[in-house]
């Protein structure tokens, strides 16, 4: 699983829009054994969030202001470090907004999950969860707490980046391995280097560039990189 998170950075650093973002965080939590993603940013009552939960799920969560009393907000808030949790294990009694919150997340297809939070600048906090609908999640392939905490940044900090930048037209759009071979390339690697480097097949990834040229219309590999560049791409 470490190759997996390392792959899940060489990705997220790749990416040149959210839905390469997304699409490398769902690869990597269907890796895992979970279901769902979230990214979170939350500063004071403040919150922003990039995720795979159900439409309807983000809708009620925005509207019911459920960061307020979320438990994994909280625990996230209190801890700085990475953490299981279940929704079966969050205290509530009668009709209480808790209990509500927790019967609707349930709902959703969100009962448990682990958690990577991150202190941000200026008494922000970031958090990465991977959810599943199952009783409880596992873990054990979440414990290289470096690996994980540099994810987190690497996503915040990449979602910054192309928030500030001027989106690439569809046609030129990379899928998240092309553009992960295509900026090891620009790293002056091989394809056979870079298969060592990130477990694919080499020719797998002679696949990937062979399409990164096909959209950006490049005849070589060197002639790919350039005008990646001269896009912003890498």
């Amino acid at each position: 699983m470490d190759g997996d998170l390392r792959s899940l950075i060489d990705m997220t650093e790749a990416a040149h829009d959210e839905r390469m973002i997304k699409s490398a965080l769902k690869a990597f939590a269907h890796a895992c054994g979970f279901e769902r993603f979230a990214y979170l940013q939350t500063t004071g009552s403040e919150i922003h969030t990039f995720n795979s939960y159900p439409v309807e799920w983000q809708g009620v969560y925005i509207d019911s202001h459920y960061s307020r009393i979320d438990p994994v907000v909280w625990e996230a808030k209190t801890r700085m470090e990475i953490f299981p949790w279940t929704a079966d294990n969050w205290p509530s009694r009668g009709s209480s907004e808790l209990r509500q919150f927790r019967d609707r997340a349930i709902d959703h297809g969100i009962r448990s999950g682990v958690t990577i939070p991150v202190e941000g600048s200026f008494g922000s906090t970031m958090m990465l969860t991977f959810a599943s609908s199952a009783q409880t999640a596992d873990g054990s392939k979440l414990q290289d707490s470096q690996k994980a905490v540099r994810a987190v940044l690497g996503i915040h900090y990449r979602l910054k980046i192309i928030a500030a930048t001027t989106i690439v037209a569809p046609k030129r759009l990379l899928s998240p391995r092309e553009a992960m071979c295509l900026m090891w390339a620009a790293k002056g690697k091989s394809a056979p280097e870079t298969a060592m480097l990130t477990g694919i097949n080499p020719r797998t990834v002679q696949h990937y560039l062979d399409k990164a040229r096909e959209k950006l219309e490049a005849a070589t590999v060197p002639q790919l990189v350039a005008i990646a560049k001269d896009h912003g791409l890498v």
